[in-house]
């Protein structure tokens, strides 16, 4: 079990604090929607945890099928909608060193592991995620 504890700052900010390690997150409502933008928005936060988390499970998997993800970056784009205020996208490209030359199955593994991942399997159906993969 994690516990969070967050406090509102005023003007549109807040700060998140994780109990175990006492790391600090703060959030800001982005320009478009009243705030400074000065920091990741909770929705911004969404997008990246989506990200982190791919990463992490496809991490998880490296040692039992033989790859490494060494310097895999990712590109994340957030797409906002209206009526009502939501996430109706998340695009995400995977860029992965040049040189690591995966097998059919490590891609496969990689792949799963992406879509699966704890908070992808936590996100509504109707939130489109556009992944990309450039090995």
């Amino acid at each position: 079990m994690t516990k969070i504890k967050t406090e509102y700052l005023g003007s549109l900010r807040t700060e998140a604090v994780h109990l175990q390690s006492g790391n600090k997150i703060i959030t800001d409502a982005p320009l478009d929607n009243h705030g400074k933008g000065e920091a990741f928005s909770p929705t911004d936060l969404l997008a990246a945890a989506l990200g982190s988390c791919m990463l992490t499970i496809m991490g998880i998997s490296a040692p039992a099928y033989g790859y490494s993800l060494e310097g895999t970056t990712v590109d994340i784009e957030k797409i906002m909608g209206t009526n009502p205020r939501r996430v109706v996208e998340v695009k995400i490209t995977f860029n992965f060193p040049k040189g690591n030359n995966y097998t059919d199955q490590q891609k496969r593994v990689i792949e799963t592991a992406a879509r699966t991942c704890p908070v992808a399997n936590s996100l509504h159906p109707d939130l489109k995620k556009t992944i990309v993969f450039n090995y």
